[in-house]
């Protein structure tokens, strides 16, 4: 009898990347290229320092590598990424980008409960605090001010 292979529905792919709006589209290429290694973290920094700033960019790599680093210390099971030039986005990487959107949002609700997926429910609403301090530092590099609205398509039904 073969072991259950627990993580291959983090992988499944749900979408495009292209996709996604700005902030989810960065959450997912920066927690691909956190997991990368170091020369892909220190591409990261040299990234976000010529868009917002050596200080700037410190603070939000900290934040960004806290909230991964709380993942992978009280994660239900390792989250899947894909690779860093794939243009697909998996399932674990579409819920850490909506959790984060919702946390930058201010829908502490729908973050606590996407974060229940990620974490133990005791510790969700931890990294739903993590989520809304990183996703206001990443707000910064698309440009415009934070949505406090949740997105919704015109209608629920797509089909």
């Amino acid at each position: 009898m073969t072991a259950p292979q627990l993580s291959i529905r983090g992988g499944a792919a749900v979408g495009l990347l292209a996709d996604l709006p700005p902030l989810e589209a960065g959450v997912v290429r920066y927690f691909r290229a956190w997991f990368s290694g170091a020369a892909a973290r220190a591409d990261l920094f040299q990234t976000l320092g010529q868009a917002m700033g050596p200080s700037l960019a410190k603070s939000t790599l900290e934040s960004f590598g806290a909230l991964c680093d709380f993942c992978v210390t009280h994660g239900r099971r390792p989250l899947i990424r894909h690779g860093m030039t794939c243009s697909c986005l998996g399932a674990d990487e579409n819920c850490l980008a909506n959790l984060v959107a919702a946390a930058t949002e201010g829908g502490a609700a729908d973050a606590d409960l996407l974060a229940a997926l990620i974490v133990t429910p005791q510790k969700a609403q931890a990294l739903s605090l993590l989520a809304t301090q990183t996703g206001l530092l990443l707000q910064h590099l698309t440009g415009e001010p934070p949505s406090r609205q949740c997105y919704r398509p015109g209608a629920a039904t797509l089909h």
